[in-house]
């Protein structure tokens, strides 16, 4: 069985992105904007979530707190994505509770080992 990402972003053209590069070996799922994830996430609980930062109606960092307020996605690991490269950013993302930052546009293999580092950490570390 296929581990369940959550891609939440309000470009189509990066949800379509990242449903490409993750597809083939993960399920992934795309909503366009926080409080519609928010609402999914009601029925149903993801491996990993991928989430821009800056969105309409929800913010990713409004986004990430609510995620974690949630008692079954306290633990869920989150990695933020965003157009912007300050340092700042990635350490509210940090403080907030978000495991890895990505800035866009990002690296497809840098995407692929912050999925397999966040989905298999332990697993990840033994191949070393």
């Amino acid at each position: 069985m296929k581990k369940k990402i959550l891609v939440v972003d309000d470009e189509l053209s990066i949800c379509l992105l990242l449903e490409n590069f993750l597809s083939e070996s993960y399920e992934v799922v795309s909503i366009n904007n926080g409080l519609e994830a928010l609402e999914w996430l009601e029925g149903n609980l993801p491996d990993l979530i991928l989430s821009d930062i800056q969105m309409p109606e929800m913010d990713g960092y409004d986004f990430l707190v609510n995620v974690r307020k949630r008692g079954f996605t306290k633990h869920t690991p989150i990695i933020m994505l965003s157009a912007r490269s300050e340092s700042k950013e990635r350490i509210k993302s940090y403080k907030l509770g978000a495991q890895d930052y990505l800035t866009k546009p990002f690296n497809p293999e840098e995407l692929e080992e912050l999925v397999k580092k966040n989905l298999f950490p332990i697993h990840y570390a033994i191949e070393w």
